[in-house]
């Protein structure tokens, strides 16, 4: 009989279970003070719903064997997101709520063999605010939750913003087939498919800016104006990180913009951003999210001003 525990779930300890509750009851004791409610999303849900249309990719779900197509929900965004828009739908707007719960990714190791990574997250998501305000009111929550867990500026704390609309803006003027094999090669850094494409030289040249352009918003956004103009999109994303950098900067938190950031799950139409911290030099994803106004639409077309953004902190990242 096999004594261990499946590959990629945790036996935890005492210790660790005890700092586990504290970190999420820190964090739960922030969200009711800016006013959002409890809810508690199943494990299990549909195929349909966890794929969130098509953002998240099959093989990274569990899957469990029924009649029906279930599985176990490799993060909670897309339950939530269903449950706010359906039985919750007669809530009124803006809707706040945040969740504690545990996620299941599949992933392959290096000998082709899949295994479940067990996690423990804290979710926090807003429905029914399609203004720049819901962006600004995550992003102060998410630092006044990175104090409530005490993480030093010693752990060099940063947080990368990307924008779905920027990449759009870069391969707005490529046909359809070009577009998709510039977005991977541009998403993956990847120069050498990059230098493949049939491209002229001109081209490629603003390309091979693009992929390497990120630092300061402000710097990038100018160095984005020079190449596209000063059209509404860039307008509107330098008004928003005009309050975005003094805010970050008053927390000690370094910001970096990268037109061509991508999640692992494409569930974002707007801002996406990751906190991460650097303990020893090591860089360590410990909370992601952003906007994601399509997948609320998936949901509930019938929904006025149909929009949801979140974050999800990684317990165990943070505990470890």
């Amino acid at each position: 009989m096999r004594i261990q525990p499946a590959s990629g779930a945790k036996d935890l300890n005492p210790q660790e279970v005890e700092e586990n509750n504290f970190l999420a009851n820190c964090l739960a004791d922030v969200y009711k003070l800016w006013g959002y409610k409890e809810i508690s999303p199943p494990r299990i849900e549909r195929l349909e719903t966890l794929m969130a249309g098509g953002a998240i990719s099959r093989k990274d779900i569990a899957m469990l064997i029924s009649d029906e197509e279930f599985g176990l929900r490799p993060e909670m965004t897309a339950s939530i997101a269903r449950a706010a828009n359906t039985r919750m739908e007669k809530y009124s707007r803006p809707l706040r709520v945040w969740a504690t719960g545990t996620v299941f990714n599949c992933k392959e190791d290096s000998d082709g063999k899949l295994s479940i990574e067990e996690s423990l997250e804290s979710d926090v998501e807003i429905f029914g605010n399609n203004t720049m305000e819901i962006e600004l009111e995550l992003l102060y929550l998410l630092f006044e939750c990175l104090k409530s867990l005490s993480i030093s500026n010693e752990s060099l704390p940063e947080i990368l913003i990307g924008h779905t609309s920027l990449l759009d803006m870069i391969l707005s003027n490529y046909d359809l087939d070009l577009r998709t094999r510039l977005r991977k090669a541009l998403t993956e850094y990847n120069l050498i498919s990059l230098e493949k494409l049939d491209l002229d030289m001109k081209d490629k040249n603003v390309l091979d800016n693009m992929l390497k352009l990120r630092g300061k918003p402000t710097d990038v956004i100018n160095k984005l104006m020079d190449t596209y103009g000063d059209n509404e999109l860039l307008i509107k994303l330098k008004r928003l990180f005009s309050i975005i950098e003094p805010l970050c900067k008053r927390n000690c938190i370094k910001i970096q913009l990268d037109p061509t950031f991508k999640p692992k799950y494409e569930l974002y139409s707007g801002m996406m951003f990751n906190l991460i911290c650097k303990p020893n030099n090591i860089p360590i994803v410990i909370a992601k999210g952003g906007r994601y106004d399509g997948l609320v639409n998936i949901f509930n077309k019938s929904i006025e001003n149909h929009s949801g953004a979140g974050f999800s902190f990684a317990i165990d990242k943070v505990r470890e």
